[in-house]
């Protein structure tokens, strides 16, 4: 049985650094970006805990295959992506809460 999941784009509160993953459980990575989780991540680090952009797919592969795909964008098309569903960054965690 295929399994769906989510490419997702996270920030800092200065939105100077982009994080883009993928999950087969979106609130539950997006917590563990919140509570810094993974100690001394790239996440960690650099305090990124906003959500700011995702896509659903109802397989896990379609998704790993767009995060390749948008890790390979240039910062200005990403931005431009994230524009289009949220175009003020609000962090999208709090609608889906």
């Amino acid at each position: 049985m295929a399994k769906g999941g989510y490419v997702y784009m996270v920030t800092n509160k200065h939105h100077n650094v982009l994080y883009i993953g993928v999950t087969s459980q979106l609130l539950n990575r997006i917590y563990k970006h919140k509570t810094h989780f993974y100690k001394k991540s790239f996440s960690d680090r650099y305090n990124i805990e906003y959500l700011v952009y995702y896509e659903g797919y109802g397989r896990i592969e379609d998704a790993i295959g767009r995060e390749k795909e948008l890790k390979k964008w240039r910062r200005a098309k990403k931005d431009a992506l994230i524009n289009t569903m949220n175009p003020e960054w609000r962090d999208l965690w709090e609608e889906m809460v």
